[in-house]
């Protein structure tokens, strides 16, 4: 649970002095002169790209008006078809409601200001004789249009057939109908332009019941116009109000009952909103149930109190952290009767299902197991728990979390959510085929474009490796998934990329990621840009870290500690109060309350751990160390094409392109600086147990090494994150890093450079 909390921080640096700065991206360039060098690329797009305040990226996701993105250049070709600037009609039925009339005006609106192309809404009170209609995009359900659409099976279905003069967007229901006029927007996009294939007709069935997220905002945060973008990146569902009931019941101790309380009125407005979206909401129940009958009774009347009140709920998620029985525990190996405290909660389970059905059978009730060990030796524990659910519940199981991988011989699991493998694990490929031989439907969390191994990023630029997990999602059978925490989706090609996959006859996935690469980064980019991107998704399969700590998500900004430093907040050493319980309860270190401790790497002073070997393991610190830099050499190789290929972009697009290569600029900087952070930890343990002064001296030069290096790489940092300010966000940590952080590291760093070292070779050279 400590790695789920919240806290903000702002502010951000001023600029080096320009002297300092161009030498400092000059001793970082170790690139060969005839390629782009790194402090080459670096110096023109920090001149490009503007300098962004802290949350200056909500803007782009909360504003309600769609940017142009039209080249005026663009022709169509001799298969494709044009919709002109004026003329054309967009067609819908009468009898139309909610869902289907929000997204026709979010098409017209799309056209008029992305692909300035201005269409007429109008209704007919009939579509039967929609062979006939010309010079339109008529859009209805398959009750609608006689003869179209007798492949479409179910939910969010939809047809596309494309003429010269015509196109029928035909979908199963209003959701179909939705999606299929944003995949026509999803084809545009692409294309720069209002061309389509002149003899398009696609088939596309939706391959989950349920696709749900969380906000990439915030915890309720929900504003109208990315509830849109949230539809248009294929989303049906979100997740809202976690850790809190909806109807604002306090939780259960020993965290839920400090979590923010739900107001009511809010939940409404968000359902109802969500509703014209296509939208359907789900929310967690949080009870501590023990089996008593009072309980019991008191667990029955909050489901019903809940369910009565908002009907329109689709679902409720009870995830052990929150629902579970007599005592929560981690994840992890457990000290206690496992099955018996499975089948326990299972019963708790059962009787949430027993309520919601009394009430409205359709209803899902997803018990999610994430805290039950799911560790490779675990198979038999997480059947059982499939074994114990209510049939009429729907398991949702954590798809990656616990797989198994080898490095060098020494062998390890993910420890949390993570991309280096596809998935399923073990113990969730064992879940799967038990749900299914029981008839049980199977929901997964599995992250589809970013995920706690480098949680301040928006996105991942690993497409390759994200589209192998897209397939095992599609292989297993997974029939819904949750597909984030709390870095919910945005704006990015990853996300893009995902959409397409959730519904069959998608293209080819090098198809599609060279059309992005063209449209991104300009004709003639493609080969390079794949070549950037195969190169980052085989870096991502070297990682060996899985866990949802410093190294990923805050090595760019985290202090290298060499001597123990002097508290930066209050300090309760001689209080009654115990200073490590109140530590562990706050998670803020005194000596870098930037962030949570759990994203630190805080030494022990006393030197009886090795910290840096504690936090590697199972892996000895020479693996991690080793495959941490064969990942970043791998990112390197990317980089140098990807540099390229922006810096040859045409101008109007130089900036977006600039912007990528940066954000993977700074997943590099993280890997590297991970395993600096490690090292020097790693020495600062080694030096005192040593006493010989040539031993000393051999490791305060490696430390002043990497001190060196690490200040060059923290600059450049600070500097990526000033110009991108989704770079360090998220959101249960609100900011975990902002460019003030880094500034505070490299004056650490400058300080231990410049006087601690020095000091501490003085006092070994006279002792």
């Amino acid at each position: 649970m400590n790695r789920r909390h919240f806290f903000s921080h702002g502010a951000l640096c001023t600029l080096l002095p320009r002297g300092l700065w161009a030498g400092l991206l000059k001793a970082q360039s170790r690139v060969a002169d005839e390629k782009i060098g790194f402090s080459e690329f670096d110096s023109e797009a920090f001149a490009a790209l503007p300098i962004e305040q802290p949350y200056d990226f909500f803007n782009d996701l909360t504003k309600g008006a769609h940017g142009s993105r039209r080249d005026m250049s663009a022709a169509p070709t001799s298969t494709e078809m044009s919709i002109p600037p004026e003329g054309w009609t967009l067609t819908v039925p009468s009898d139309a409601e909610t869902v289907l009339c929000a997204a026709a005006q979010e098409f017209q609106s799309y056209l008029d200001n992305a692909m300035q192309t201005r269409v007429t809404l109008q209704t007919r009170q009939s579509l039967a004789d929609w062979r006939n209609l010309r010079q339109t995009i008529v859009a209805g359900t398959i009750n609608h249009f006689p003869g179209c659409g007798a492949s479409l099976k179910g939910a969010k279905d939809y047809q596309i057939t494309v003429t010269s003069n015509r196109i029928v967007v035909c979908g199963f229901d209003e959701r179909g109908v939705m999606h299929g006029l944003y995949n026509l927007e999803a084809r545009m996009n692409l294309r720069e332009a209002p061309f389509l294939p002149r003899d398009l007709n696609t088939t596309r069935l939706s391959l989950y019941r349920t696709r749900m997220t969380l906000s990439g905002l915030g915890w309720m945060e929900w504003p109208d116009p990315y509830l849109a973008l949230l539809a248009r990146l294929g989303f049906d569902s979100i997740f809202a109000s976690v850790y809190s009931n909806p109807n604002g019941v306090t939780g259960p101790p020993p965290f839920w009952d400090k979590m923010k309380s739900q107001d009511p009125a809010r939940m409404h407005d968000l359902i109802r909103r969500a509703a014209r979206y296509g939208i359907s909401v789900y929310c967690p129940i949080l009870y501590c149930y023990t089996g008593e009958p009072d309980n019991e009774a008191g667990l029955r009347k909050l489901v019903r109190s809940i369910v009565e009140e908002f009907p329109e709920i689709r679902g409720y998620v009870l995830l052990t952290e929150g629902f579970f029985y007599k005592y929560w525990f981690d994840a992890g190996p457990h000290n206690i009767d496992l099955r018996d405290w499975i089948r326990h909660w299972a019963r708790g389970i059962s009787i949430v299902v027993e309520e919601c059905h009394r009430i409205n059978d359709t209803i899902e009730v997803l018990p999610w197991d994430y805290s039950i060990n799911f560790r490779p030796d675990q198979v038999e524990v997480k059947k059982y728990v499939i074994d114990q659910l209510p049939e009429q519940s729907i398991p949702l199981i954590t798809f990656e979390n616990g797989k198994s991988f080898t490095l060098d011989g020494e062998s390890g699991y993910l420890r949390d959510y993570s991309i280096n493998q596809i998935g399923p694990s073990e113990v969730a490929a064992a879940q799967i085929e038990e749900a299914k031989k029981r008839g049980m439907r199977v929901y997964a969390k599995a992250d589809a474009w970013t995920c706690w191994q480098f949680g301040t990023f928006p996105y991942l630029p690993f497409p390759q490796q994200w589209y192998a997990r897209y397939q095992a999602l599609e292989k297993y059978g997974v029939d819904g998934t949750l597909e984030s925490w709390s870095y919910g989706p945005g704006r990015n090609f990853i996300s893009e990329l995902r959409a397409w996959y959730c519904w069959t006859d998608a293209p080819p996935v090098n198809d599609l990621l060279r059309a992005i690469a063209r449209r991104d980064f300009g004709r003639g980019s493609e080969d390079v840009v794949l070549r950037s991107w195969e190169h980052f998704s085989a870096a991502i399969k070297l990682v060996p870290n899985t866990s949802p700590g410093v190294v990923g998500s805050n090595a760019v900004a985290a202090p290298f500690f060499f001597d123990k430093p002097k508290p930066r907040t209050l300090t309760i050493e001689h209080s009654w109060t115990d200073p490590a319980k109140w530590e562990d309860e706050s998670n803020l270190s005194p000596y870098w309350p930037y962030t949570y401790d759990w994203l630190l790497l805080i030494p022990d002073f006393a030197n009886r751990v090795n910290v840096a070997e504690q936090y590697a393991s199972p892996f000895t610190l020479q693996v991690f160390y080793k495959y941490l830099l064969l990942a970043a050499g791998e990112m390197e190789k990317g980089l140098e094409s990807y540099r390229r290929a922006a810096l040859s972009a045409p101008e109007e697009k130089k900036k977006g392109a600039f912007r990528e290569v940066l954000l993977a600029e700074q997943l590099e900087r993280m890997m590297r600086s991970s395993q600096a952070l490690l090292e020097f930890e790693g020495l600062r343990f080694r030096l005192a147990k040593v006493s010989d002064r040539l031993e000393i001296e051999r490791v305060l030069d490696r430390m002043s090494a990497i001190i060196r290096e690490e200040i060059v790489r923290s600059n450049a940092a600070m500097e990526a994150a000033r110009r991108d300010s989704r770079l360090g966000y998220e959101w249960e940590a609100d900011y975990v890093y902002t460019p003030a952080v880094i500034q505070r590291k490299i004056e650490l760093l400058r300080a231990t450079l410049e006087e601690q070292i020095p000091m501490y070779r003085r006092l070994h050279k006279t002792s």
